[in-house]
């Protein structure tokens, strides 16, 4: 079974996959100031990290960069033609503290990557897929929100795909690229990009995915999210349980109003079916809660 978990860590962004091989990747370090996902994973037993990729050098997805060495990742995807004035200059003054963390960090990991090392390539040949796209320096560095990184996570016939603040430029250089087409084509949950900012909506990637089951938006309760009825009619629906156990048919879920969102596919032991998704939530469905209340 192949997990992922988009944590709730308010206006951020971080997201762990563990994999049916037992690879073990997160995907930026956003945190809230009383939650930090690389604590928890270690709090829970996980004892190292396969990978950390940062989609980009932006502090709402480095915040629990301190806590990194924590979990002693094996490495480290980042996007590396970024210099480390176009690092500074994308980021406010008051984040240097970050900044230079991400950057010492940068500098610690700076090898090539190994067969062993190397999450794109498959620790056998029954486990999850996992492939990193990225732009590069060619539309200019004023916003690193363009140079975001792209996971597509791929198995049991299923797919998921975990963007960073990508805009519109991204998205457009992305899709000149057919590996990238292929991967994202047909897929079941998509992340919305920047925190499901109108920004990050793209009509032609849409295009290219098709219609994805369920999109999740990871974001706080102040948090501008013009997009989220765009991103909800692009999806089919799915059946989505929260923590009392209840479910319902979701187009749209948000960790800002349903906590940590877990995400499990594999292939089914059921002879009806091929395979399973199922999508829990760590918060109570109000409205559910509601009709409970009053018998309803």
């Amino acid at each position: 079974m192949l997990e992922v978990t988009i944590w709730d860590v308010n206006h951020g962004s971080a997201a762990y996959i563990q994999t049916p091989a037992n690879r073990r990747i997160a995907v930026d370090l956003g945190d809230a100031s009383d939650f930090s996902p690389l604590q928890t994973l270690s709090n829970r037993g996980v004892e190292w990290l396969d990978a950390v990729v940062i989609t980009h050098p932006h502090r709402d997805h480095l915040d629990d960069i301190f806590n990194f060495n924590l979990l002693a990742p094996r490495s480290l995807w980042r996007p590396r033609h970024l210099s480390e004035a176009d690092i500074r200059n994308g980021n406010r003054a008051i984040d240097t503290n970050v900044i230079d963390e991400y950057l010492r960090i940068d500098r610690a990991y700076g090898g090539l990557l190994t067969d062993a090392t190397n999450i794109t390539v498959p620790a056998t040949l029954t486990d999850a897929t996992i492939q990193i796209f990225g732009g590069t320096s060619s539309r200019g560095t004023d916003n690193l929100n363009n140079h975001s990184l792209v996971v597509v996570v791929s198995y049991a016939e299923l797919k998921m795909v975990i963007p960073g603040d990508n805009e519109a430029p991204s998205w457009d250089e992305l899709l000149e690229n057919p590996s990238f087409v292929a991967a994202v084509m047909g897929a079941d949950i998509f992340l919305a990009s920047h925190h499901g900012r109108d920004a990050g909506y793209s009509n032609e990637l849409f295009e290219a995915i098709g219609s994805p089951k369920l999109v999740i938006i990871s974001d706080g309760r102040f948090g501008d999210t013009s997009a989220t009825d765009r991103y909800s009619k692009e999806a089919t629906g799915w059946l989505v349980h929260d923590s009392l156990g209840s479910s319902e048919i979701r187009r749209c879920v948000t960790t800002r109003c349903d906590g940590h969102i877990t995400v499990r596919f594999g292939w089914s032991t059921d002879p009806q079916y091929r395979n399973f998704l199922t999508v829990t939530t760590s918060k109570i469905n109000m409205s559910e809660l509601a009709k409970r209340a009053f018998g309803l």
